[in-house]
C-alpha cells in the first residue's frame, strides 16, 4: 500500500498530531490507553478483514524487521517491534512536542525526527521563514531524507500546520517549499487551520496572507479548516440528542481537541484509498488529477459525515442514518470546515469527489450523485464527471461514512476576505518594522502576495462568469 510521511509544524500542527496518531491506531484496531475505549469491541465490524488493516499499517508506520504478522492489538506490541510512526514534528517552541517525549505514545516516534527551538517565532511569519527557515534547512532536509528512505511506496507528503502565528505559517512554508524543491514528483497535500475573524494574534493578517500566497505556489492540494466552523461543527455534534451523555468530556477536555479530531477524520477519510483495499478505490493522486483543473486553483472543500468527535477515552456513538441521509450532511453547509458555502448561489463546482468507506453500494452511490449534480451548479465541462470512490474498510466505530471534495469558485471570498484583513492593518503599517528587521525579507513580499492571492481570486470568478460556447454545426457546401 501507499505510503505517507506526515509533518506536523507549529504548535496546532503538533496539537492536530496528538489527536492524529491515536486515532490512526484505532483504525487499524488497536488500543492506546488502558482506561480508554477499545474500538476492537466496539466495532467488530471493523475488524472483520484483519489483512486489509494489516497491509495498510506501513501507509503512516515504519516496521523495522517486517514480519507475516503484523496484527498488533496494544502498545506493547508496537513497542516489541520497535515500530515507529512516519512522522516528524516541527516547532520552535518545543512544550508540545515534548509532550511526545513523555505521553503514551512516547516510543511511537523517532525523536531523532523532531526539530524544535526557543522561544518560538514571536508569531512573525519572516522570522519562521527566512530565520528559523534558513538556520534548520540543513537538519530538516535532513530529517525528511532519513524518513523517506525508509519508505518503499512514497506517496505522499501530509503537512498540518496553522496561519496564524509564526512558525506554522513561516517555517511551515518554508519546509513546504523543500519539499516541492526536492522531491517535486511526490505530492505535497496540506492541512491549514485558518483563524477566526477575530483572532489573539495581531499580526495574524500578515501572517495568513504571506503563508497563503506560498501555499498557493508549492502545495498539490490544501484542504482548508477555519477555527470558527470546526467549533460550530463540535457545538452542533454536542448538542444532538444521542451525544448529550457526553456532556461531561467538554468539562475535562479543551475544545481544541474535538476541533482537531475533526481536522483527523477528514485526513484519514482522504487517505483512506490509498491504505486501504475498495471497489472503486482512489488514490490521492488521482483526487489531484480531478479536482485541480488549473494550476494553483488547488483548494478544496472538505466534509465527512457522519462528524466524529472521537478522542480515546471517548466511545463512539453509532449511527443509524440512511445512505441518503449520509450524503446530504455530507453536503450540508454545517458540515463544511471552512465557513464560505461552496454550494452558494452564484458559485460553481469545478471539481467535486465523492469517497464512500464501508458498507455501501455504487446503486446507492450513483443515486446521490445523480441528487447531488441535480443540486449544484457545474461548469458546462465537469457536471458529467465525478470522482468516485469506494473503500471497503469503514471507519473504526461506523458501518459507512462519507467524505465529499469540492473545488468551488467561491473559494475567491474566502481569499478576498484574506487580503481584506490584510489591508486593514497594512494600510496603518502597523507591525512592518518586525517584519522587515528580519534578514531576507522584503517589503515587496507584502505586495507580491497581495497580487498573487488577488489574481488566483479573479481566475475563480473567470470561471464562474464563464459561458459555454455554442458552435453550430458546420453545412456541407453543395
Amino acid at each position: 500500500m501507499s505510503q505517507f510521511i506526515t509533518i506536523q509544524v507549529g504548535q496546532c500542527g503538533n496539537q492536530i498530531g496528538a489527536a492524529f496518531w491515536p486515532l490512526a491506531l484505532h483504525e487499524y484496531g488497536i488500543q492506546t490507553s488502558s482506561g480508554g475505549v477499545n474500538l476492537l469491541k466496539i466495532d467488530k465490524n471493523h475488524m472483520k478483514n484483519t489483512k486489509d488493516l494489516a497491509d495498510a499499517f506501513h501507509s503512516f508506520f515504519h516496521v523495522p524487521h517486517t514480519t507475516s504478522d503484523l496484527s498488533f492489538k496494544t502498545l506493547a506490541d508496537l513497542n516489541a517491534a520497535k515500530v515507529k510512526a512516519r512522522a516528524i514534528l516541527i516547532d520552535m517552541e518545543d512544550s508540545v512536542v515534548a509532550r511526545f517525549k513523555c505521553g503514551p505514545l512516547r516510543t511511537l516516534f523517532d525523536h531523532s525526527c523532531t526539530v524544535t527551538n526557543y522561544p518560538g517565532s514571536g508569531n512573525n511569519w519572516a522570522v519562521g521563514h527566512y530565520t528559523h527557515g534558513t538556520e534548520y534547512f540543513e537538519k530538516i532536509d535532513n530529517t525528511i531524507r532519513r524518513v523517506a528512505e525508509k519508505c518503499d511506496r512514497l506517496h505522499g507528503f501530509v503537512l498540518v500546520n496553522s496561519l496564524g502565528g509564526g512558525t506554522g505559517s513561516g517555517l511551515g512554508t518554508a519546509t513546504l517549499k523543500q519539499l516541492d524543491d526536492n522531491y517535486p514528483h511526490v505530492d505535497r497535500f496540506v492541512s491549514s487551520v485558518y483563524p477566526a475573524g477575530i483572532q489573539d494574534v495581531v499580526t495574524a493578517p500578515y501572517n495568513v496572507l504571506l503563508s497563503t500566497h506560498e501555499l498557493t505556489e508549492h502545495a498539490t492540494c490544501v484542504f482548508p479548516a477555519e477555527n470558527k466552523a470546526l467549533l460550530e461543527i463540535c457545538n452542533v455534534q454536542m448538542d444532538k440528542k444521542e451525544n448529550i451523555d457526553q456532556g461531561k468530556y467538554n468539562a475535562t477536555c479543551k475544545p481544541f481537541q474535538d476541533m482537531n479530531s475533526v481536522i483527523v477524520n477528514m485526513l484519514l477519510h482522504v487517505t483512506s484509498g490509498s491504505r486501504f483495499p475498495g471497489t472503486l478505490n482512489t488514490d490521492m493522486n488521482e483526487l489531484a488529477t480531478n479536482l485541480v483543473p488549473y494550476p494553483r486553483m488547488h483548494y478544496i472543500f472538505s466534509s465527512v459525515s457522519p462528524v466524529a468527535l472521537t478522542a480515546p477515552s471517548r466511545s463512539i456513538v453509532r449511527g443509524t442514518r440512511t445512505h441518503d441521509e449520509l450524503f446530504t450532511s455530507a453536503w450540508s453547509r454545517s458540515n463544511q470546515l471552512i465557513k464560505v458555502d461552496p454550494l452558494r448561489p452564484g458559485s460553481v463546482i469545478i471539481g467535486a469527489a465523492h469517497i464512500v468507506r464501508g458498507n455501501s453500494s455504487l446503486t446507492n452511490i450513483r443515486r446521490n450523485i445523480e441528487r447531488f449534480q441535480d443540486k449544484a451548479k457545474f461548469t458546462s465541462w465537469s457536471r458529467d464527471v465525478m470522482k468516485v470512490g469506494l473503500c471497503s474498510v469503514p471507519p473504526a466505530g461506523h458501518s459507512t461514512s462519507v467524505m465529499c471534495l469540492m473545488n468551488s469558485t467561491a473559494v475567491s471570498s474566502m481569499l478576498r476576505d484574506i487580503v481584506h484583513q490584510f489591508d486593514q492593518l497594512y494600510r496603518r503599517k502597523a507591525h512592518v518594522h518586525h517584519y522587515l528587521q528580519v534578514d531576507g525579507f522584503d517589503k515587496t513580499t507584502f505586495e507580491e502576495s497581495k497580487e498573487s492571492i488577488l489574481s488566483l481570486s479573479d481566475h475563480y470568478k473567470e470561471i464562474q462568469n464563464q459561458q459555454p460556447l455554442n458552435i453550430p454545426r458546420m453545412k456541407l457546401v453543395q
